[in-house]
């Protein structure tokens, strides 16, 4: 089918400075779904074009207006006050919102366009009016989605997953003992709880967007590092603690920072009050406190490097089964068969 993909984002590394998830995974999705047959068209702007000067060798179509599509598919916006609230030319804003809300206007509400929506950040309200429309499918990324949702997690290449070598993972020199990336965002309790006590004792990095750190002076934060940059760092640290959201720890939804580093070789540590947290990690991987957190780090600096550090970095590759792309390429297309009627709905199915 021809699918309409709107996405605020990069196929490519993009640029530094900018959030966006989605570039470790966004461009796997698509990929794959091309491979099976689809025909995609991006419908907001070219940024790896505009903004990062990267082409991509024209494989790719974007279009600006409002071309004839099977089917509408959002990687779902919210508004954000001074980026994209603001009126359309003025300093700093961004028209992300604007295009989705006129693609929505045009495709699903005036021409009954089947629509899916992928809410990635859990922005979609749990009382949205996109939730009852009778041409949408709403997908999560979450193991227990909204009731009425659908899952869609956040997809790991299997090439990754295959071409993975524990053994080689284990051998490579982990010198620094404590890493992380990823943004600031909602994240104060969870960092002050589980990173901030290691970071007193371990060596550190910090890499992503934190603007308030005045209560952690004793950490290393690096700012934002470019997209490439990420798995170098993961591939020289040891452990990671995943850090999550509350509205994502409730509901099981896992971010793409497990597979950014589980396929790097940096092993994840996981807070007991994250749902479903056995899927994600091994046991010995969960903890319920900082104190743990600098016990289960020292534990792994002992065992670095040998047999057993092989067969633990193993089976965390083992639980990204979870989010295997061929899988969630399966999910999707079922989705969309229902979204366009090829099968009857089945709302809440995950």
């Amino acid at each position: 089918m021809k699918i309409g993909y709107s996405f605020w984002g990069f196929l490519g590394n993009g640029v530094t400075d900018t959030p966006d998830g989605g570039r470790s995974h966004r461009r796997p999705l698509i990929d794959a779904l091309l491979r099976r047959g689809h025909d995609i068209v991006f419908l907001q702007a070219d940024r790896d074009r505009l903004e990062a000067g990267d082409a991509l060798g024209g494989v790719y179509t974007f279009d600006a207006g409002i071309p004839d599509i099977d089917v509408l598919f959002l990687e779902w916006r919210w508004s954000i006050e001074g980026r994209n609230t603001t009126a359309c030319g003025t300093e700093g804003h961004t028209c992300d919102l604007h295009r989705q809300a006129e693609l929505l206007q045009h495709y699903t509400v005036r021409c009954g366009t089947p629509t899916v929506i992928w809410d990635k950040d859990r922005q979609l309200r749990q009382d949205s009016i996109w939730r009852r429309v009778r041409n949408v499918e709403v997908c999560e990324a979450a193991l227990t989605p909204t009731p009425g949702a659908h899952r869609l997690l956040f997809p790991v290449d299997d090439a990754l997953l295959d071409g993975a070598d524990p053994i080689a993972l284990a051998s490579e020199d982990r010198r620094t003992p404590l890493g992380y990336v990823g943004n600031q965002y909602d994240r104060d309790d969870e960092f002050d709880r589980f990173f901030a006590p290691a970071a007193v004792r371990f060596e550190h990095r910090v890499g992503g967007k934190w603007i308030s750190t005045e209560r952690w002076p004793h950490v290393t934060f690096l700012g934002r590092i470019p997209f490439h940059a990420v798995s170098r760092l993961y591939s020289s640290t040891l452990a990671t603690v995943l850090l999550l959201p509350e509205r994502y720890a409730a509901a099981g939804q896992m971010t793409q920072r497990i597979f950014e580093a589980v396929v790097a070789g940096c092993l994840p540590l996981a807070p007991a009050g994250i749902r479903h947290v056995e899927q994600f990690v091994p046991e010995e991987l969960v903890v319920k406190t900082g104190d743990q957190v600098i016990r289960r780090i020292e534990d792994l600096q002992k065992i670095a490097g040998s047999q057993q550090h092989a067969e633990l970095i193993s089976e965390c590759i083992g639980r990204l089964e979870l989010f295997r792309l061929s899988h969630q390429v399966d999910a999707l297309e079922s989705v969309l068969d229902m979204a366009t009627g090829a099968v009857p709905s089945r709302q809440g199915a995950a």
